[in-house]
């Protein structure tokens, strides 16, 4: 199956909590690094997930929020040290490539953010993403 999300990077759950109607999940990406994402219990149970189980977890690049540097006192788990590879500018948006260990993935965010910030290629930055905004798909 083919999608347009262009946010797809490989993993392996490391624990499933589940809740009455939400499960959190755990997952180790190819690069070492930990998120969690937040799917319908149900969800979990039809994809059959597990510790060990390979799955890829999907973000959607209007998802994905870039700050300078990691950020305290916020509730959004999912923070992912990176580097800007490319920055494609237009009239009011932009798409930020960003290298992470193991991969890459891109943000989709203002150019007034892009500017405010002063990304360009070879900046530091944190990819933020809420956990209720990745979805996992078994491998």
């Amino acid at each position: 199956m083919s999608l347009s999300i262009r946010n797809q990077i490989a993993g392996t759950v490391t624990s499933v909590t589940s809740g009455e109607a939400m499960t959190t999940v755990k997952v180790r990406l190819e690069g070492g690094q930990d998120i969690t994402a937040a799917i319908t219990t149900d969800a979990a149970k039809d994809l059959g997930l597990a510790a060990g189980s390979s799955v890829k977890a999907l973000v959607k690049a209007t998802e994905v929020a870039l700050a300078t540097g990691a950020v305290d006192g916020i509730s959004i788990r999912n923070q992912i040290a990176g580097t800007v590879a490319d920055i494609a500018t237009g009239g009011a948006m932009a798409s930020v490539k960003v290298d992470v260990n193991g991969g890459g993935l891109t943000a989709a965010i203002t150019k007034d953010a892009v500017e405010a910030l002063g990304l360009a290629a070879g900046s530091s930055v944190v990819a933020l993403i809420k956990s209720t905004e990745i979805s996992l798909a078994t491998v």
